[in-house]
């Protein structure tokens, strides 16, 4: 298996309400057949599924699927960019669950639950610049790399 995720899904009670929200984030759908959403991010995909059709591929109840404990992130280029970001989601439906503020290792974040339920870290690491691209790696692009 190749080091990458490709696809990331998210099982969501109502598509259209789950993608008006990211389409208010600025995020425009890709072609996708009926069934699924999805939006074409740098190096992945994140699409939308509907949660009951997501149990029945998986071959589990509704019930045991939850959300899970863990969280999407989204890096910025600017600390800045974190409560800007954050006002943004709040103002498509999030429920703010931190306000953007410094952390210990020298960075800002703030999360945000969609929804959808699914919660977001947004976040500005400065050891870890993104590329000119938008893309992330964990101990940054370098002015060379990556563009």
């Amino acid at each position: 298996m190749e080091q990458r995720i490709s696809l990331i899904t998210l099982g969501v009670p109502d598509m259209e309400q789950a993608a008006a929200f990211y389409e208010a984030l600025g995020w425009q759908r890709a072609e996708s057949p009926d069934g699924v959403i999805a939006f074409d991010l740098i190096s992945q995909t994140l699409g939308l599924y509907p949660l009951s059709s997501l149990a029945e591929d998986i071959g589990l109840p509704v019930e045991e699927l939850g959300t899970g404990a863990m969280t999407l992130s989204h890096n910025t280029r600017s600390a800045a960019d974190v409560a800007t970001l954050l006002a943004k989601a709040e103002a498509a439906g999030a429920s703010i669950l931190r306000p953007a503020g410094e952390v210990f290792w020298g960075g800002t974040i703030g999360y945000f639950r969609a929804p959808d339920g699914h919660i977001w870290e947004i976040a500005h690491n400065p050891f870890s610049p993104l590329s000119d691209a938008g893309a992330f790696r964990w101990n940054g692009y370098g002015t060379e790399a990556g563009g």
